[in-house]
C-alpha cells in the first residue's frame, strides 16, 4: 500500500473509531445545561391554554399531563414550554404550547389527537377536564426573541421536581393600537430586570384563522403577555410584585387598553420546563 492510500485508511479508522466510541460521561449529579437544547428552539406560534377541571382534580390531572404529554409534543416536533397551576384558583390548570410555525399547528395537532397516546388516555383525561377552550394564540413580539426551551427536569438532579414561580401578566389592547402598545410596555418591561427575576418572553396575539378547528382559540384579541420566572416567594413579593403594580398602573393610565390588566401568579408542576434555574438566563425579550 503506498503512503496516501494508508494515511486515508487511517484517517477512516480514526473517524470510525470516534463514531462509535461514546461521549465523555457527565457526572450524575451535575445540574441541567443549556446545551443539550440548542437544537430546540425558533417557536414561532405558541398556545397560551387555560384549562378549568373539575372539582377536586386538578392535583389528578397535573399527574396525567406531567406522565403522558410533554415528550409526546416534542416527538412531533412542537414544544410544551411549561405547564402551572394557578394561585387562587383551586381547578385551573395552564400550559404553553409552541409550534415552529403556523403550517406545523394542524400538522402536529392532527398526529397527537388522533394519534395512538390519546386514544389512550382521552376518555380518563377529557373526565376531568370540563373546559379547554380559553386559548390565546400568540407569536413572540421579536421573531429572534421567542421563549427559549430550558432543559427538562432531570430526575436525578431535581428530584423533588421544578422550583420557582411563574409570571404572566395579559394586557387586552384595542383594535389597531398594538404597536404603540408594545413600545410603551417593552419600556415599562425593562424595569423588571432585578435579581432572581428571568424575563421569559414577551408574546402578542397572532391574527390568523384557527387552522385546526376542533381546538377553539379566543377571538378577543388583540392580546400583549409579558412572561417572567421568579426565584422565589419572597423576591416575588419583595422585589418584582411593586414594579408590576407601577407597571400596570401606567400602562392601563395610557388609553390603549379595552381593560385592567390581568395578572397570573403560577407554579410550575414537578415537570414544568419553565421553571427557576439559578445559572440559567431564560434570554427572552425584557
Amino acid at each position: 500500500m503506498n503512503p496516501s492510500k494508508r494515511l486515508l485508511s487511517g484517517i477512516v479508522a480514526s473517524i470510525a473509531l470516534g463514531a462509535a466510541m461514546p461521549a465523555p460521561a457527565r457526572p450524575a449529579n451535575e445540574a441541567p445545561t443549556m446545551e443539550s437544547v440548542q437544537h430546540l428552539r425558533n417557536y414561532q406560534v405558541v398556545e397560551f391554554r387555560r384549562y378549568v377541571t373539575a372539582d377536586g382534580e386538578l392535583t389528578h390531572f397535573v399527574k396525567y399531563f406531567d406522565a403522558y404529554f410533554p415528550e409526546a409534543f416534542e416527538q412531533l416536533g412542537a414544544m410544551v414550554f411549561g405547564q402551572f397551576t394557578e394561585r387562587g384558583h383551586a381547578n385551573r390548570f395552564t400550559w404553553l404550547r409552541g409550534f415552529h410555525d403556523i403550517n406545523a399547528r394542524p400538522i402536529v395537532n392532527a398526529a397527537f389527537y388522533y394519534g395512538p397516546l390519546w386514544k389512550e388516555h382521552r376518555i380518563k383525561v377529557n373526565a376531568i377536564l370540563p373546559d379547554s377552550d380559553n386559548v390565546m394564540l400568540l407569536r413572540p413580539l421579536h421573531a429572534d426573541q421567542g421563549i427559549t426551551v430550558l432543559p427538562a427536569v432531570d430526575p436525578v438532579t431535581e428530584e423533588h421536581g421544578a422550583h420557582g414561580v411563574v409570571v404572566a401578566q395579559i394586557f387586552a389592547v384595542k383594535k389597531g393600537r398594538e404597536e404603540a402598545f408594545a413600545e410603551q410596555a417593552e419600556a415599562a418591561f425593562a424595569g423588571y430586570r432585578v435579581g432572581g427575576v428571568h424575563p421569559a418572553g414577551v408574546l402578542v396575539s397572532l391574527d390568523l384563522p384557527n387552522n385546526f378547528p376542533q381546538l377553539p382559540i379566543r377571538t378577543d384579541g388583540p392580546f400583549l403577555v409579558w412572561l417572567g420566572v421568579v426565584r422565589d416567594n419572597a423576591t416575588l413579593d419583595e422585589r418584582l410584585a411593586p414594579r408590576l403594580a407601577a407597571a400596570e398602573q401606567t400602562l392601563a393610565a395610557g388609553g390603549l387598553l379595552r381593560g385592567t390588566p390581568e395578572r397570573v401568579v403560577m407554579d410550575p408542576t414537578p415537570r414544568s420546563r419553565l421553571r427557576w434555574l439559578p445559572d440559567t438566563d431564560v434570554g427572552a425579550a425584557p
